[in-house]
């Protein structure tokens, strides 16, 4: 059987637990995690956090959706047109690939009309599947189509001259 990835909701905060559970089940999942810098009123100190609370992505074969609905903190699969939604493995290594890259990403949602259309625009990531929407000075946003949100990072003037052309 072919395996696919897919976004599962999990309870909030619980999302690094969750991923643990799930390797100890030996189920093939990622969590992408991203480094902040928090600011206590005596401290700060650089911590990983999820870059899609409450999300984490699984890459399983049908007959293991039961398995991972059974996980202790799995709310559901994220659900689209009345089914679980697949997530492309291209979108799953643009992920990683955005995260390795650039620091302070944001992500901001938006919601599109049925048979909208998306226009690449520019960018290192110009042959990949996420869509790259738009790059500046100082900030590149990607869409990534199946999630239906934007990832926009903060990059400095050195990491722009340093982007590779593809």
């Amino acid at each position: 059987m072919d395996k696919n990835w897919y976004a599962v909701y999990v309870n909030s905060r619980h999302e690094k637990k969750v991923a643990d559970q799930l390797q100890s089940q030996h189920i093939e999942n990622y969590l992408p995690l991203q480094r902040v810098l928090k600011q206590w009123s005596d401290r700060r100190k650089m911590v990983e956090e999820p870059l899609f609370r409450s999300y984490i992505f699984v890459n399983i074969e049908e007959i293991e959706k039961t398995k991972v609905r059974e996980t202790k903190g799995v709310i559901n699969f994220v659900y689209w047109l009345g089914k679980p939604a697949i997530i492309r493995a291209e979108e799953i290594v643009e992920i990683k690939n955005f995260i390795a890259t650039y620091e302070n990403i944001t992500l901001e949602s938006q919601n599109f009309q049925i048979n909208g259309t998306i226009k690449l625009e520019s960018g290192p990531f110009i042959n990949q599947s996420g869509k790259v929407m738009s790059i500046d000075k100082n900030k590149v946003k990607i869409f990534i189509e199946s999630l239906g949100c934007y990832l926009i990072a903060d990059i400095t003037k050195n990491k722009v001259l340093n982007l590779p052309l593809k």
